[in-house]
């Protein structure tokens, strides 16, 4: 709740905007003062703290869990804008920072469109519990899919493209609890520290909103990773 607080005192609360794919959000990576010294800098490690989990193993996360900078993405399966960002960025941010070694991406399920959307966020975890979350996170988001695009019967579909082996276990997994609380305590993550749509970002703990533009991304990531080489 504290950190919900902060957000809204200093005006970054995320979500601001981000369904609009508005290019430069209030707060975001892409405002001219961008800088390692950014007097909300301490605000900023407090949300990383919050957000990061950086543990091993993460079935939703792709890069080192001790790299540098961690960006920690909230997003939504019938979201265009999150599809977009998969499309458009993520590729370009694996490359250049993830696989380098500067760059730890974190997914997070953050259904906000209903049992489509909910039903979506269960199967990705699904996918997940065996080591296919990222190839049925991008076949999801190859296009815009909403409503019965996302009904089970499909959504096992897309698994089985992905390269999910047990479709059997996949669908006990997508309907069984252990599902239910991992989107559930994502979604909890979000809300905590005041993320209203998606897609929200955090890059080192600040906020990023929207599916912008990618080097709105870059600019934070090199504010991150300054930070983070300076101590602070």
């Amino acid at each position: 709740m504290a950190l919900v607080v902060a957000l809204v005192a200093a005006g970054i609360a995320l979500g601001e905007h981000s369904g609009s794919g508005t290019r430069h959000p209030s707060g975001s990576a892409g405002s001219d003062a961008a800088s390692a010294a950014d007097p909300q800098q301490k605000l900023y490690t407090e949300l990383d703290r919050a957000a990061a989990r950086r543990q091993d193993g993460d079935a939703l996360a792709v890069g080192k869990a001790d790299a540098p900078v961690v960006l920690v993405e909230y997003a939504d399966y019938q979201c265009s804008y999150c599809g977009k960002f998969t499309r458009d960025s993520q590729p370009e941010l694996i490359k250049k920072y993830v696989d380098e070694g500067v760059l730890r991406i974190e997914f997070r399920n953050f259904p906000i469109f209903g049992k489509d959307s909910e039903r979506a966020a269960r199967a990705s975890w699904a996918a997940g519990r065996q080591g296919k979350f990222w190839q049925f996170h991008d076949e999801v988001y190859a296009k815009t899919r909403k409503g019965d695009a996302l009904a089970e019967d499909k959504l096992t579909d897309m698994a089985r493209t992905a390269g999910v082996a047990d479709l059997d276990r996949f669908r006990a997994d997508l309907n069984g609890p252990e599902s239910e609380a991992a989107v559930k305590k994502d979604q909890e993550q979000g809300y905590s520290i005041g993320v209203k749509s998606t897609p929200s970002f955090l890059v080192g703990g600040q906020p990023v909103a929207g599916a912008q533009p990618l080097e709105v991304f870059e600019t934070a990531i090199a504010r991150a990773k300054a930070a983070k080489q300076s101590g602070k």
